[in-house]
């Protein structure tokens, strides 16, 4: 069956963050987690949306402190891993400009079960959006646009872990 070899071929893969100017193909990037001891994939997408607060959005900038925030996104990774028994985590961020539409952030992990993909791929989500020096600018279409300060990021990332009780 063409599905099941590729989606278990070995492949060398190390966990790592990116930030990029390039849109996201999370596609080709889900790709890149196939492992034979895979049993499980998680993934998330952050997309622009078209309403913020009351605001009709139309566009986002994002800037990026890259250096930090790569040396902080691989701390996240190795936090994740040591948390969560996964195979493999990959993010993705983008900078620039972005429309309506457009994958802003990508988070993919692979597991040897569900349960440590969804907490791992949670847990790498919520650090990065308070842990990373990357800021978003919305552009309105009353002609305002403002930095955002995402509280309920701040809420999320903070949150205690759930209990299985």
């Amino acid at each position: 069956m063409a599905i099941r070899s590729c989606c278990f071929r070995r492949l060398p893969v190390v966990d790592v963050i990116k930030i990029t100017a390039e849109p996201i193909d999370p596609a080709a990037l889900r790709d890149t987690l196939f492992d034979d001891a895979a049993g499980a994939y998680c993934g998330f997408e952050g997309w622009v949306r078209n309403l913020n607060e009351g605001q009709r959005v139309l566009q986002l900038e994002y800037e990026v402190y890259e250096p930090l925030s790569i040396s902080e996104g691989d701390k996240i990774l190795a936090e994740a891993a040591a948390r969560f028994p996964h195979l493999h985590a990959h993010c993705v961020h983008r900078t620039g400009l972005l429309e309506i539409g457009d994958c802003a952030v990508w988070v993919g992990v692979s597991s040897p079960h569900r349960d440590e993909a969804f907490q791992a791929c949670r847990y790498i989500i919520d650090a990065l959006k308070v842990r990373l020096p990357i800021w978003k600018k919305e552009y309105y279409a009353n002609g305002d646009s403002g930095w955002v300060n995402c509280e309920r990021c701040a809420q999320h990332g903070h949150a205690p872990a759930s209990s299985d009780a």
